[in-house]
């Protein structure tokens, strides 16, 4: 084996060149192997990222919404160029089978093209006389420095769901990746240089807790963006607004997918293998619980059981249907919820914990895990396990299961799978979750909608993307005008040219 390679930050359009005090391994965890080091940034290496990201924002907030927009889409060529390629960094060090993480670069393309739209999106309002002579107008205007605070599970997505809205409009953006999986982020980023950004407007700090405290912190960040675990959002956004900054922090889920007796079953028993097993459970949107209304809970649970048998997991790259968990850690911590789910008196039909994978070396697999009878007050179903693992909750009648939802202390997503109209619009009214789907399992919205939860599952007021993200990398100020005097231009016979 060869050495592992260094992953470092992204400081000035170029990686850094320094000594790093302390560095983590990065794993290939199909394989199990360290297949690189990266550097984790100091206090004083994000104050330095900070300070120079806010003297390249003095020029950029200045620069032109038509040569912003070029930027963006030159950046969304590019990365649409090469998603195959970032998507690959994205499996080796994550895990997800490489189609699934096309997919994620793919969601996040839809953002960049989303932000080239940021001429119209940032347009204000204008009266004229609103009093006598007297004009009223609104504008848009950058924060600063931003900062966004991103997960493993998504290296490229998430950031995408950030990024290229607050350059857009017009924010010089400190970008720290989760230090298990870097590697696709500071590939994305290389793009923007690529791209024409100038740079010093996106810099990269890898790091972990310390790098983390010290954007919380600093006086010259404005506003962070983060997506997380709730423990780690309620403590960022806490600890961000007690400094005097905006924040927007995504938090957990545990998320249920309500099946009414007059659904398709067959739909239905796809969608909850496809959202429950999918990027082997490690996603906010995943589904982890299914309640299933009486008389289907049976039938449902064959059909599922049938579906899981076909699964192979293993290496993402050899066409797998589910690659391995991100670490041997979290490995570890989510195969523990299969005992603890027997001992708590669940019904386990399919042990993922045991079995053979398509992989070599020791990688960090677990198998696609089916629980049935499991209730309210069990590990597998308080708990966000963040894994394959799939948990059926039995109810006597839709009302029962809408409370089961409710009383949930997360809020991110939900779906119901029925085909009376009627009980989905009921559903979609009385339901207190965020984002909903109707015979759809996994209801993230789509880039010109805003993407977040209620309850534990946000902390904040803004969601991510759509019109809510352009207004949370902004701020609102309105002008009111007198001009008793007309002014006079020169005379320019040519077409006139946006600059």
């Amino acid at each position: 084996m060869s050495d592992p390679r260094r992953i470092t930050h992204l400081i000035d359009g170029r990686p850094w060149q320094g000594t790093a005090e302390r560095t983590a391994p990065v794993f290939n965890p199909a394989t199990g192997e360290q297949s690189g080091t990266v550097d984790l940034a100091s206090a004083e290496l994000v104050g330095a990222a900070v300070t120079s990201a806010k003297t390249a924002w003095q020029q950029w907030r200045s620069t032109s919404l038509a040569k912003r927009t070029q930027v963006l889409f030159a950046f969304r060529q590019l990365l649409h160029e090469r998603k195959e390629e970032i998507a690959a960094l994205v499996t080796a060090e994550h895990g997800k089978v490489l189609a699934d993480a096309v997919g994620e670069v793919t969601r996040g393309l839809e953002v960049a093209e989303f932000a080239c739209g940021i001429p119209h999106l940032l347009k204000g309002g204008f009266t004229e006389n609103a009093s006598t002579a007297v004009d009223v107008h609104s504008v848009r205007q950058p924060l600063g420095v931003v900062a966004v605070i991103s997960p493993f599970n998504f290296p490229v997505m998430v950031p995408m769901w950030f990024v290229p809205l607050a350059i857009a409009c017009g924010n010089a953006v400190v970008l720290k990746p989760s230090e298990k999986d870097p590697s696709a982020t500071l590939a994305m980023a290389a793009l923007w240089q690529e791209a024409g950004l100038p740079d010093g407007v996106l810099q990269v700090v890898c790091g972990d807790k310390e790098a983390v405290d010290a954007l919380l912190t600093h006086e010259d960040v404005a506003a962070v963006s983060f997506v997380g675990s709730t423990p780690v959002a309620r403590y960022v956004y806490e600890t961000g607004t007690a400094h005097g900054k905006r924040v927007q922090a995504l938090g957990g889920a545990k998320n249920h997918m309500l099946v009414l007796p007059d659904a398709d079953l067959d739909l239905a028993a796809d969608a909850a293998v496809n959202a429950g097993f999918g990027s082997a459970g490690e996603r906010c949107m995943a589904v982890s619980a299914l309640v299933a209304v009486e008389p289907v809970a049976d039938e449902l649970v064959a059909k599922i059981t049938e579906r899981m048998g076909g699964l192979r997991t293993g290496d993402g790259t050899r066409g797998c249907d589910m690659g391995p968990l991100v670490t041997r850690q979290h490995r570890d911590k989510v195969a523990s919820y299969v005992s603890a789910g027997v001992e708590a008196g669940a019904k386990l039909v399919v042990d993922g914990s045991t079995g053979e994978f398509d992989a070599d070396g020791d990688g960090f697999f677990l198998a696609p895990t089916l629980f049935d009878h499991v209730r309210p007050g069990m590990p597998v179903y308080d708990d966000e396990i963040f894994g394959p693992v799939l948990s059926v909750v039995r109810v006597a009648s839709y009302d029962e299961g809408l409370r089961l939802i409710n009383a949930n202390p997360y809020g991110n997503g939900t779906s119901i799978f029925t085909n009376d109209g009627g009980a989905a619009r009921r559903f979609q009214y009385e339901v207190e979750v965020g984002m909903v789907g109707v015979n759809v399992p996994i209801p993230v919205p789509v880039s010109y909608f805003s993407f977040g939860g209620w309850k534990n599952s946000l902390f904040g007021d803004a969601h991510a993307h759509g019109t809510e993200g352009v207004h949370f990398f902004t701020r609102g100020k309105v002008i009111t005008s007198r001009w008793l005097d007309p002014s006079h231009g020169g005379i320019n016979l040519g077409f006139p040219q946006n600059d």
